[in-house]
């Protein structure tokens, strides 16, 4: 393959009986008034045609090397092949295409590594559709973090945030039960964690002094042990690391009072200690333009903020305001990425 444009953006097709297919069909035809910048997408063309043609939809796509897809772009859609055809039924899951999900990723990661592309983002995925199939790693994320490893090294530990331009959130726990995480958060993991994301906000969103916000665990923080031990015993010397190591984290915070709009005004990204604490502010306010960020790899990786969604894959009507935001988000990124 010969270099392309520096500015393409890679765009997997995620499980391509879900939505994904027709978010990026409906993206590219929104590609004028939305502004978005060039991307290729990764899947099979004839897969994508056929979807575009039962939804009545103008949207013509092109198969193409990296380095015509920027130029492609605004006459069709510009799809890179991969080995194996699609022919996936809206709606219908089948771990048979597995294959071909996987192999998207496994491409996008190889173009951007070798600087092919500047930025990647992901359509979603089933996880259990490919678990079906053999796929031995708990998440799309964590996939990523394995193939970013070098060569016989440990994964760079992964951190997602879900990002938008009123709120940005991090689960320091992410895909546990409820009842697992007082098991599984640690000072360490809150510590690691909150370094990525100062750096991250740092290095890729370009803030030069990142604030951060811790929440507590227990309600009301613990109410100083009343309702808990693990807001002083687990969170705040965790606080008191990042602090000493010059990040500004404040905290452990009630977390019902963390999500209001003057809250908002004193920090950049808030720290939750277990998933919904953290999804359900953000999906709460900013539900169709959230992006999912994956920090700590040595690439950028945007993501929509929502599933599959089978039960209305190729009816039309899914929502392309998270994907075009991701691909928005990951031109940004990817270009400060790219900077000397």
């Amino acid at each position: 393959m010969t270099a392309p444009e520096p500015s393409l953006l890679v765009v997997t097709q995620g499980d391509p009986a879900g939505i994904g297919p027709e978010l990026v069909l409906r993206a590219w035809l929104r590609r004028q008034e939305a502004a978005l910048p060039a991307f290729a997408v990764l899947g099979d063309p004839d897969h994508l045609r056929r979807v575009a043609q039962s939804l009545g939809w103008d949207a013509p796509v092109v198969a193409v090397e990296p380095s015509t897809a920027v130029r492609t772009f605004g006459r069709a859609l510009p799809v890179l092949p991969l080995s194996r055809p699609v022919a996936a039924v809206p709606g219908r899951p089948d771990p048979t295409y597995a294959p071909s999900v996987i192999e998207a990723i496994e491409t996008a990661v190889r173009l951007v590594r070798s600087e092919l592309a500047c930025a990647l983002v992901t359509n979603p995925i089933a996880k259990h559709v490919l678990y079906e199939a053999g796929f031995r790693h708990p998440g799309h994320t964590e996939f990523l973090a394995a193939l970013a490893a070098e060569a016989g090294g440990p994964p760079p530990h992964p951190v997602m945030m879900l990002w938008s331009e009123t709120l940005a959130v991090v689960p320091v726990t992410v895909h546990v039960p409820l009842a697992s995480v007082p098991r599984d958060l640690t000072t360490e993991l809150i510590v690691t964690t909150g370094r990525i994301v100062a750096r991250e906000l740092r290095e890729r969103f370009g803030l030069s002094h990142p604030r951060l916000a811790l929440a507590g665990l227990n309600p009301h923080a613990g109410e100083n042990g009343a309702m808990g031990n693990e807001d002083s015993t687990i969170i705040a010397p965790a606080i008191a690391l990042l602090r000493e190591e010059g990040i500004a984290a404040a905290g452990p915070l009630p977390a019902d009072t963390m999500f209001h709009p003057r809250a908002r005004t004193g920090y950049d990204a808030a720290l939750a200690m277990y998933h919904d604490q953290a999804l359900i502010p953000i999906k709460t306010i900013a539900f169709d333009e959230a992006v999912n960020v994956t920090l700590g790899l040595p690439f950028v990786r945007t993501s929509p903020d929502h599933g599959t969604a089978f039960d209305i894959a190729g009816k039309g009507v899914a929502r392309p305001d998270s994907l075009i935001a991701a691909i928005r988000l990951a031109a940004r990124l990817g270009a400060r990425h790219q900077a000397p």
